[in-house]
Formats: C-alpha cells, sequence, structure tokens
C-alpha cells in the first residue's frame, strides 16, 4: 500500500485535536518542562515558509520531552495589538478586530495544517479584553509601586507613603526624578492632594512625564528606538522627528543593575547577553556640575574620565536639553533656534551613528572650570544626545573622537578657542607625568598620584566645593510607554485635574470604545479622542458619554493606549492559567510552571521585547506575583529561512525621438538575463523593436542604454529559472503590452538573488502549497535538513523531494503492496546496530537542539535498513518513535499500525506520545567482529571476517587454510605472517 500523505496527516490532526492529546495538566507528578514560542503578529500576510522554523523546532523537543516523561506546556496565541492593523483599518475603513481575526482564523489553519503539538486550550490574544484586562490591572501595580534601593526592589507605594508622613524625604533612598524638592513630614502633612500626587508620580514606576519621542507625523504616534530603522518607521518608512510630548514611561531604569547582572543566570547565547549589556550600558565615573558664569545656572555632566577634567575646553549640550533656551545670548538665538528646529528631523540612532557630519551651534553662554575657574564656552550639538547620561558633555577633544571632529570643525570660530596644544597631545601626555602621577597647574593635590588615587581625589575635591561626586551610571533609559494609536489595550487612568488616577480593578477591563475614524483628531488627540463615548462616572463605576464630563463626578479618560510590548511582556504567565478570570494566573499555577524552560525566537526581539519581558517579571518578583527572577531559563534564537528571488531586467535608455520631431511612448521591454550587460547587442534588439514597431519613423541613434532589475513573482518561474512570460504580463496591467528580449534558445531566463524572504520581494514561498504537494512532515523535516537552527539558510523547493522520497522509503520499511510487513522475528546484530547508532544520535541532537544532522541520520538509518531488508517489529517499532518528534503524521500511523487494536476505530489508542523514547544501548555498538584486510607481500588481495577474541595463533590458522590464501601461495612457504589483531594480515612470500 502507498503513503498517501494528506490522508494520514489528516486524520492524525483530527485525532489530536479531538483528544486533546497535547493539554498540559497544571497539576502532575511528572516533572515540568515549558517550551514557548514567540507568539506571532497575525499579519493579512498568512505564513511563509520562514516562519515555522523555529516553531517546528520547539515542537520537536516538546514532543521529545513527552516521551521522556515531562509534563510539557506547549502553548500558542497571537500578538494581536498593534500598528499595521490599525494602518490597514485607516486605509479600508475596516475595524481592526475584524480584520486581526480574520488572519487569525487564517493563522490557526496554517499552524494546524503542520501538526504542532500546541495546547491550543490555553490560546491567547492580546487584543481580547479577557487578556487586557490583566495587562491593565499590572499597569496599576505598576502605578502603585516604586523601587526601594535599600531592600532592592519594588514595594509598594502606600510605605513610601508611610515614611513621607513620619520623616518626610530626607533618608528616602529611591530611584526618582532628579529634580525631587526635599521636604519634611510637617511639610508633606500640610501639601495638599494635588501637591502630593504631583510628589508620587516623580517615585511611581510607572509615570506621567514631559519626555523627548520619537514622533511620527505620517503614522500620528510615537515610536519605540527599535521601531526605527535608518532614520525612519520601520513600517512604511516615513520620516521620525525628535519631539517633547507628555507621555506615560515606565521606570526601567531603576532595574538596570538586576537586568544586567540576571544575564550572569541565563543559558542565553552572548550575542544577545552583549546586545543587552551594551543597551543597558553600565559606566563608572563621576557627576560634575559646572556653573554658567553670571547665572544660577548649572549644567550637570557624567564622565567616565574625571582624570581628564583638566583638559576640557569647551562644553556640548544636547539640542534638546532644558538649559538651552535659558542660557542663550540674545545674539545668537535665532542661530540655536534654527539648528534646534533642525536637529528634531534627526532620528537618535542616526546622530550617534553620525561623526562625519558633526555639526553645532555656539549658545553665547560659558561656564566655569570648577578648578581652574577659567571660562569654557558652551555650544550645542547633535552628537549629544538629551536622554543618555545628563544631555551635556564636558570636552576633552584629544580624548574622544566626537569632541575632536567637534572641535577640529569649529576651533577658532564663535567662541570655540584655540586647541592645538591640546590637539597634538595624547591624553596620558596632557594629564599624565612621566613618572605616572599628575603634574598639571592648578592641580597641585594630584601631584605624584597614581590614576586610581588621583582619580578618587578628584571626586573628593568635587564633593568639598560642592560641584560632584562619584556615580554609577547606565545607559538605559525610561521606556516611552503611551502610543497615540487606536489599536492598543486602553490605560485604566481617568484624570481629576489634569493628574491621574487609577480605576480599581474590579471594574477592568476597560474596553476600547468604537470610533469613527481611526487618524488623530482634528486639533491633534490621539485617535481615542473621536470617540464619543469615553469618560469616566466615578460614581456609576462606569465608561459613559463625553458629552457628560463635569469635572465632578464624570471626568475624561486617558486618549492614549499602551504600546505593542504592553501584552507582550507577561503572556508566558498567562498561558499558565489561561482562563482565570479573577487573576491574570492562580499562585498554585504559577508556582508549578515558574518560568520557561525553553524560549525560542528571533534576535530581532534583543533590546525590546525581551529586554521588557525581564523587567516587568522581576517586578512581578518583587510584588509577590511571580517564584523567579527570570522569565526564559535557555534562549534560542532560529536562523532566518532566505527566499531565492527572481528578478527581470528592465531596459531604459537616453531620450529619443523620429528627426521629424515626433515621439513616442513605449511599452515596458524586458532583457533575459545573460543578455542584460552586451550593451551592443541591446542596442540592436531595441534598434529592430522600434522599426518593427513604427516602421515610418526616422529615429535618431539610442544611446545610455541601462538595464535595471525588478522583483518577479517566483511562482512564475520554472525550475529552469524560465520566466513564464505570458502570466508575467497578465499578472500587472502596466506590463500587459511588454515586449521581451529573450535568448537565442527564445526563453526567458530570469537572474536570482538569496534575500530576506518577504512579500514586497515576490519571493515567498508558502507553507499550505509545501503540505499540499509533499505533506507537512515533509516540510517540517525539510526545513530543520536546511542547516544549523541559528544560521541562516536559503530556501530551494526543488530539495524537497529528497526528503519526501526519504518519507516514502520509511513507509515502505514497514509496507508493501499489501499491506503491513512487519514480522516479529528477531533481528540481526546489523539492524540493531543501525537502529541504537541513530537513538544515540538522535538524543544527542536534540539535547543539543542539532535538528538537521538528526536528519540525516534518519535516512542512513532508514538506507542501511532497507539494505538488510529490515521488516523487523524490534527494530521498526522504536524507529517509528525515533522519527516522531520530526514527522509525527508517518510516525504516528505507522506506531498505530504495529499496535494490535481490535476495534475498528481509535477509542482504544493510547496514541505514540505517551510511550517512551527508545534508550540507546551501547552494547550494540561493540564490535564483536572485524573484517580483516589480507595482503600478500603489501599489496590486499581479499577480506576475511573473524571474531574479535581469537588469538594471533588461532587467527594464523584460520587464514592459512583459507582456499585463497593457498591459492596466492601456490604451494610456496610464507616467509613471514604479520598478524596485528583487530587490524591486518600480511603475508610475506
Amino acid at each position: 500500500m502507498k503513503y498517501h500523505h494528506e490522508k494520514v496527516e489528516e486524520k492524525w490532526q483530527q485525532y489530536w485535536a479531538k483528544n486533546q492529546t497535547f493539554a498540559a495538566s497544571n497539576n502532575s507528578e511528572k516533572p515540568k518542562y515549558y517550551v514557548l514560542d514567540m507568539f506571532p503578529y497575525p499579519s493579512g500576510a498568512g505564513l511563509h515558509v520562514g516562519h515555522p522554523l523555529g516553531y517546528i523546532a520547539s515542537d520537536i523537543v516538546a514532543r521529545y520531552k513527552r516521551h521522556k516523561g515531562f509534563n510539557v506546556l506547549h502553548p500558542q496565541g497571537y500578538d494581536s495589538f498593534g500598528l499595521p492593523a490599525e494602518q490597514y483599518a485607516i486605509q479600508t475603513g475596516q475595524h481592526p478586530e475584524k480584520t486581526t481575526r480574520e488572519n487569525i482564523v487564517r493563522y490557526r489553519e496554517q499552524l494546524d495544517k503542520i501538526g504542532f503539538s500546541f495546547d491550543w486550550s490555553r490560546e491567547v490574544r492580546t487584543s481580547n479584553p479577557d487578556y487586557y484586562k490583566h495587562t491593565q490591572w499590572i499597569f496599576i501595580q505598576l502605578f502603585n509601586s516604586y523601587y526601594c534601593k535599600h531592600s532592592d526592589k519594588a514595594l509598594d507605594i502606600s510605605e513610601l507613603i508611610k515614611v513621607f508622613e513620619t520623616e518626610g524625604n530626607q533618608m528616602v533612598d529611591a530611584v526618582c526624578d532628579d529634580n525631587v524638592a526635599i521636604f519634611t513630614a510637617d511639610q508633606w502633612n500640610a501639601f495638599s492632594s494635588e501637591q502630593q500626587q504631583k510628589i508620587l508620580l516623580q517615585y511611581r514606576l510607572t509615570y506621567l512625564a514631559e519626555t523627548e519621542v520619537n514622533w511620527c507625523p505620517a503614522l500620528g504616534t510615537v515610536l519605540a528606538n527599535d521601531e526605527i530603522v535608518n532614520g525612519v518607521s520601520e513600517r512604511g518608512g516615513h520620516p521620525v522627528i525628535r519631539k517633547k510630548m507628555t507621555q506615560w514611561s515606565m521606570r526601567i531604569s531603576a532595574y538596570a543593575e538586576r537586568l544586567l547582572q540576571g544575564l550572569n543566570e541565563i543559558d542565553w547565547s552572548e550575542s544577545i547577553k552583549e546586545s543587552q549589556r551594551n543597551w543597558i550600558g553600565k559606566s563608572v565615573g563621576a557627576h560634575v556640575e559646572f556653573r554658567i558664569q553670571n547665572s544660577e545656572f548649572r549644567i550637570p555632566v557624567f564622565t567616565t574620565r574625571p582624570d581628564t577634567i583638566f583638559g576640557v575646553t569647551f562644553m556640548t549640550l544636547a539640542p534638546e536639553h532644558e538649559l538651552v533656551s535659558q542660557i542663550t545670548t540674545p545674539e545668537q538665538k535665532a542661530a540655536v533656534e534654527a539648528y534646534v528646529e533642525a536637529t528634531a528631523k534627526r532620528s537618535e540612532r542616526e546622530r550617534m551613528a553620525d561623526v562625519k557630519t558633526i555639526s553645532g551651534v555656539f549658545t553665547g553662554a560659558f561656564a566655569e572650570h570648577p578648578f581652574t575657574k577659567e571660562p569654557i564656552p558652551v555650544w550645542i550639538g547633535d552628537y549629544v544626545l538629551a536622554g543618555y547620561g545628563t544631555g551635556a558633555v564636558m570636552a576633552v577633544p584629544c580624548g574622544d573622537e566626537r569632541d575632536y571632529a567637534f572641535a577640529n570643525f569649529f576651533k577658532g570660530h564663535n567662541g570655540m578657542p584655540e586647541i592645538k596644544n591640546i590637539f597634538n597631545q595624547d591624553i596620558s601626555e596632557a594629564a599624565y607625568g612621566e613618572k605616572g602621577g599628575f603634574e598639571l597647574v592648578n592641580s597641585d593635590f594630584l601631584n605624584g598620584l597614581d590614576y586610581k588615587n588621583g582619580t578618587k581625589k578628584i571626586i573628593e575635591e568635587l564633593e568639598k566645593i560642592g560641584q560632584g561626586k562619584g556615580k554609577t551610571n547606565y545607559r538605559l533609559r525610561d521606556a516611552v510607554f503611551s502610543r497615540q494609536r487606536y489599536w492598543g489595550e486602553p490605560f485604566p487612568v481617568y484624570y481629576v485635574n489634569g493628574l491621574p488616577q487609577m480605576i480599581d480593578a474590579k471594574h477592568l477591563p476597560i474596553v476600547l470604545p468604537e470610533v469613527e475614524k481611526y487618524l488623530p483628531t482634528e486639533d491633534g488627540q490621539p485617535p481615542l479622542g473621536n470617540a464619543t463615548t469615553w469618560a469616566w462616572d466615578v460614581e456609576k463605576s462606569s465608561v459613559v458619554s463625553c458629552q457628560l464630563i463635569d469635572n465632578v463626578n464624570i471626568f475624561p479618560l486617558e486618549l492614549n493606549t499602551m504600546p505593542g510590548w504592553a501584552g507582550s511582556s507577561w503572556y508566558w504567565m498567562r498561558y499558565m492559567d489561561a482562563h482565570n478570570e479573577n487573576e491574570f494566573a492562580s499562585a498554585d499555577a504559577i508556582n508549578y510552571w515558574e518560568n520557561v524552560d525553553l524560549y525560542i525566537g528571533g534576535s530581532e526581539h534583543a533590546t525590546g521585547h525581551l529586554l521588557y519581558s525581564r523587567f516587568w517579571n522581576k517586578f512581578l518578583k518583587d510584588r509577590g506575583y511571580a517564584p523567579t527572577e527570570e522569565p526564559f531559563k535557555k534562549l534560542i534564537n532560529q536562523g532566518m529561512i532566505l527566499g531565492m528571488s527572481a528578478f527581470v531586467y528592465k531596459v531604459s535608455w537616453s531620450t529619443y525621438s523620429s528627426k521629424d520631431g515626433d515621439s513616442v511612448i513605449l511599452p515596458a521591454i524586458f532583457v533575459s538575463n545573460s543578455i542584460k550587460d552586451k550593451k551592443d547587442i541591446l542596442k540592436i534588439e531595441l534598434e529592430k523593436i522600434i522599426k518593427d514597431l513604427f516602421p515610418n519613423k526616422d529615429w535618431v541613434d539610442i544611446l545610455a542604454i541601462e538595464t535595471s532589475p525588478r522583483h518577479v513573482d517566483v511562482s512564475l518561474v520554472n525550475s529552469s529559472e524560465e520566466l513564464d512570460v505570458e502570466k508575467f504580463k497578465n499578472s500587472r496591467e502596466e506590463y500587459k503590452n511588454a515586449i521581451f528580449i529573450k535568448e537565442e534558445n527564445g526563453k526567458y531566463i530570469v537572474g536570482r538573488e538569496v534575500e530576506k524572504m518577504s512579500k514586497s520581494k515576490y519571493n515567498v514561498v508558502n507553507p499550505d502549497d509545501i503540505c499540499n504537494d509533499y505533506g507537512a512532515d515533509t516540510l517540517r523535516l525539510y526545513e530543520m535538513f536546511l542547516g544549523p537552527l541559528e544560521q541562516a539558510k536559503p530556501w530551494n523547493t526543488a530539495g524537497i523531494t529528497g526528503v519526501s522520497g526519504f518519507l516514502k522509503k520509511l513507509w515502505r520499511l514497514y509496507f508493501d503492496d499489501n499491506g503491513l510487513i512487519v514480522t516479529n522475528d528477531e533481528p540481526t546484530a546489523d539492524m540493531y546496530k543501525s537502529l541504537h547508532k541513530t537513538i544515540k544520535k538522535v538524543t544527542e541532537d536534540i539535547e543539543n537542539f542539532s535538528f538537521n544532522t538528526s536528519v540525516s541520520q534518519f535516512m542512513i538509518c532508514v538506507n542501511e535498513l532497507s539494505q538488510l531488508k529490515c521488516n523487523h517489529r524490534k527494530i521498526l517499532e522504536p524507529l517509528a518513535i525515533l522519527v516522531s518528534p520530526y514527522a509525527p503524521h508517518i510516525a504516528e500511523e505507522l506506531y498505530f499500525r504495529l499496535q494490535d487494536i481490535k476495534t475498528e476505530g481509535l477509542q482504544d489508542y493510547k496514541g505514540i506520545s505517551n510511550v517512551a523514547f527508545p534508550i540507546f544501548e551501547e552494547k550494540y555498538l561493540v564490535e564483536s567482529e572485524k573484517e580483516y584486510p589480507v595482503s600478500f607481500n603489501g599489496k590486499m588481495r581479499f577480506t576475511i571476517k573473524l571474531p574479535l577474541d581469537l588469538t594471533k595463533d588461532q587467527i594464523q590458522e584460520i587464514v592459512m587454510a583459507d582456499e585463497r590464501t593457498v591459492a596466492q601461495l601456490a604451494g610456496n612457504s610464507p616467509k613471514n605472517i604479520i598478524i596485528v589483531p583487530g587490524k591486518i594480515i600480511n603475508i610475506v612470500g
């Protein structure tokens, strides 16, 4: 009987769904194993073959762990809030909920078709109110918490209020805003409620403040740094500017050191850890304050090299620095304002990466050196960022590339002093003496000290004069948490006199309202400003009409929504107890599952999702809602499956016309790949085309011929790289009359290039097509066979036939044309050897996540067993179990057919996932025989298989009696017989 993948796969997919085969229990005596994929955003394009790569790997591990006796949680869901659905809603007028729901249906169909062992009973969707109810609850907990440095954890804000009431804030050691005023207990108790609320906002872990943000006018929303690529929005490629806005922020900076130290406790790749270390950016140095001359203002700076303070030549402020407008002189005002406006159009990443085009403007103000009291000019420059450090630098050109480039460009102009004497000296020469001691004018207190003690002394002197102190700084900044979007989690917040109030948790969720438009309002408010029913009635505890707002009992609700990373920062915990209506997960469920044992997803989330997730998990641990510091024990970043793009080549040339002044519009002309660079041939072909189209015209010469590539849908190209010209012409209106310059054989051959698989590049391969043509098991095996999981690899559909052939060969070990051929005969030693080599290899590979080499071993094993004509149950039953994690449908069918089930249906069948994984036994790989090469005078003439436990005398006796030896010697006696047991036999004549 033949293997029909479509029947087998449909049968077992239905069986798994009906029996909830992969549903995990929250109460089991088995050890737990939690394997998770980064959940997908359900786009309208559906899945391409690159998307399932990580899912297949995690599914192999999940199935393997079930075989090994674990209670496996392997859930799936959808990150279903976000900008793409909203942009589609703006373009089409369709509600994002509708398109998101339709996309999820499509995704689910595709995922089911590939046969993943997901526990679908725990599915989550971040856009469902029953999910984001708990996201809103976590937001409230963050609002009602502060970070206590003494206990090094988040505590309830009520604890801080108690301290304020009895002691004031003079001795409070907490993470807070830089500009918090000192007050006594009496002063606190005398403050109005509004004053107290404003002070508490300076301590809360989520707070409202005016912040520099990345504003994208075209999208009408704030973007996170990881949503910007090369200065434009990742979505749509729109310009992004820096702008000050009142936003919700998360005080992730409070967790900087714990986020840094926690990297030592988790099994992640070093590259991801290093990305996070760099993003957190810990540096130890000094906080120094420079007084502005003739002013009460001070410029605070952070430096990792306080020892260079005597080399400070000028100061540079970020254009957005709050002091810029206050210290700029009238003469410099116009220039400064113009520069600030221009800088706002450049993204932070662009400014950080750009050294060659550094620019700046003199403010007209001068600072005073803390020790020498000399004037220091103050500039603004785009290489300094407002959000990093203090937004100001003390510039030492001989010690910093950017300071040098800035000063070198402006030296001697507009307040920049001549500093050529410093340019020509290395920092160690300028600030350090020959004997390793500081020897500088006005720095007698440093003379004779080495670097370490000199640095310490500088900090001590700064503290004495009240202009500095030692400090540890982090690059990590608080995360902006507001988005001017519709399709996101609503904040559970209303406003009384402009101050935020939390809605009681018992009234959650605050459900996203209906709006007529998904664009910002005419007066620039976020899309929720279009909602007619979006006000909070404190007496009824419900959302009511905006027309009822009286600021007495009915107040306006927050118009911003949460960012996309809100729901994804805790979703792994919801899977633990997905149907709990009262809590995001019960304590019992959380304490059982603890955290994720294996997490698989893309490396592009290194400094976004993965950092925010760790932050939220640590916060929930502090407040008693999570049992562990880290959410993900082991992380694997799967590589990308690349598409093999196809290109046609469009011909263009300089303007031409007939000599009588006429000109015409020609259809698109495309040239085949091998001709595209042959300008002489192209010129001849173009002249022919023009003459054929316009025989009565007298044309001038064609000049400057160029060809440019255009992506073409790979489905229009066959395995010989030939384009289906007619289908291509019908694919787009502008190409319906296109002309093709072909090869001599009359074919149009496309160009090829490996690129990222993307709908825009027309190189997407639909997994549905592979499943339909070859089967899901073939797709799963082929994706693993392409190469190591973490590496990028190109997709080539032509290579999939080999894997398909392997599965058919596997099937023929169990069946012939008449049915099952498996016997209960005892296998041979070679059969056991082949099986146990495979058990050993596959077990090691899965434990080491080296899935590609397992597929190779399966192929070797099946070839060996086929040559041995193996149809033995003791070999083929464990082989089916071995294959099961990789190709679950065919394995389930094979195992089922081997069982002695009397009933016609599947009701008595327990399933292959309940069967223990085969155990490797070393004894089957221990060689008991050796095939010796038998040589005569050093030339091998034949081989002979002998037991390995024979002595040299026994080997010699057997070999000399062999008829082939007798024939070789031809009656002569050998001069010498050399025998090395287990290696060689050489007879010297």
